[in-house]
């Protein structure tokens, strides 16, 4: 199965130092805003609201990672590689005060990968 995000092992690292100071209660948003940097941001269940204008990627470090169906249709033909980056990054994510802030990096999925997504999920055209 092709995974439509996964995590470095720094940002399950990070994941997991905020779980031991939040609970687990935490999900991700992959931002396309102006002022948190499209940066891929950790909240606590309940702070932002997840509706139908978001797309469930799946889950990282048990935490759910969402983004708006506007920016999925930019990156749905790339796996995002959320990752860690010393500095506080300017987001509204939990890890701020960490000193760290997580790093959305991406790769383009293979010709192989994309037919399989096709496949699992009828809804997903990665042309358009």
């Amino acid at each position: 199965m092709v995974d439509k995000v996964i995590a470095t092992p720094a940002a399950l690292e990070l994941i997991a130092v905020l779980k031991s100071k939040h609970g687990d209660g935490l999900m991700f948003h992959q931002s396309g805003g102006c002022c948190d940097n499209s940066a891929a941001n950790c909240y606590l269940l309940g702070e932002l609201t997840i509706g139908a204008g978001d797309v469930h990627l799946g889950d990282i470090g048990g935490c759910g990672f969402y983004i708006s169906k506007s920016q999925y249709t930019y990156w749905k033909h790339t796996q995002l590689i959320i990752d860690v980056i010393d500095g506080h990054g300017g987001t509204f994510s939990l890890e701020g005060p960490e000193g760290k802030a997580f790093h959305t990096r991406s790769r383009v999925f293979t010709s192989e990968e994309l037919r399989e997504l096709n496949q699992g999920d009828p809804t997903f055209q990665a042309d358009g």
